[in-house]
């Protein structure tokens, strides 16, 4: 469907000698404060340069309900785990700081622009297509009518009101949507943009650890989630998700893909600073995804190149 190579995975990422090199870059504090200042002005100008009102964007935000919503949102018995607690996408707070909030919906809408970089869409086209692309694939795996589902690490909440705007239409039974984030940052922005409020709740909560009620959910989503992880903590969220998912219940997940050719083919300049702001990308580019999900016991059901940089992963919970 899109071009892969034979390779596992970039040279850049892992114990290459290439990766080693940027890694060590990275880890030198001045070089590292530059590549972080570098990595915004890329992501701004990206989307400015494609009508994404970037900071126009943040100071609607910035003066809208998010802010009034913060406490309620917060579950303030949530330990945060180390590896959430470090620097993500050049925020010294990672997540957990109001800018990375409001500007997490802008730089969405620039990702999906960059799949398709030589074609000329629109942001809001890109955008489409990027998630429809996962939902056309995941539609084949899931049941025709489907009560409850939850959307893993929502940030925002871009993933968790399309995936339910398109799954909701296919059918007449009513749908629960759930949205689940680590960052309570997040989450205030995201219901602050529910303006219709079609996402039944918005939780606070770790995925190792939701709460949730066992054999509940029809299906699981992780959208661009576990680059962002420690392999460990993937592997403690797919035991989560079992718990949960009732059986023949879907955990679908889309995401990097290491094979891709335009991924294994970035420049110099763009993976270096791409690293700079993903601390867990080594981990992520050479984890065994689809044996970690069997190992934790799904049936593993399809790897799909779904678009030139990113994979979608299936598997299904034995009844």
């Amino acid at each position: 469907m899109t071009p892969s190579t034979n390779k596992l995975k970039p040279d850049w990422a892992g114990e290459d000698l290439l990766s080693r090199l940027v890694n060590l870059l990275i880890q030198t504090k001045p070089i590292y404060s530059v590549m972080q200042r570098q990595a915004r002005q890329v992501l701004i100008k990206t989307a400015e340069k494609n009508g994404i009102p970037w900071r126009k964007n943040y100071q609607e935000l910035e003066q809208s309900s998010a802010q009034d919503l913060l406490a309620d949102l917060t579950n303030k018995d949530i330990i945060y785990p180390d590896y959430y607690q470090v620097p993500f996408h050049a925020y010294d707070q990672g997540n957990l700081c109001w800018q990375a909030a409001y500007e997490a919906a802008s730089a969405t809408y620039s990702m999906a622009l960059r799949v398709w970089k030589d074609e000329e869409l629109t942001w809001q086209d890109a955008q489409q297509r990027l998630r429809h692309s996962f939902y056309q694939i995941l539609a084949q795996y899931t049941p025709a009518t489907m009560t409850n589902i939850l959307d893993l690490g929502c940030s925002v909440g871009i993933s968790t009101v399309t995936l339910h705007q398109y799954f909701a239409q296919k059918q007449n039974h009513p749908l629960n949507t759930l949205g689940l984030d680590l960052s309570p940052y997040m989450l205030a922005v995201a219901k602050a943009t529910d303006t219709q409020q079609l996402i039944s709740q918005w939780i606070h909560g770790l995925g190792e650890s939701t709460g949730l009620a066992a054999n509940s959910l029809d299906l699981v989503t992780m959208q661009f989630v576990i680059h962002e992880l420690p392999r460990q903590a993937t592997v403690k969220i797919f035991q989560e998700v079992l718990r949960i998912l009732k059986p023949g219940g879907a955990i679908a997940i889309v995401d990097n893909n290491p094979a891709s050719l335009v991924i294994q083919s970035l420049p110099p300049v763009l993976f270096t600073l791409m690293k700079s702001t993903e601390p867990w990308s080594d981990d992520y580019y050479t984890f065994d995804v689809e044996a970690a999900i069997k190992e934790v016991g799904f049936k593993y059901q399809t790897t799909v190149a779904s678009d030139p940089r990113h994979r979608t992963i299936i598997g299904i919970k034995p009844d």
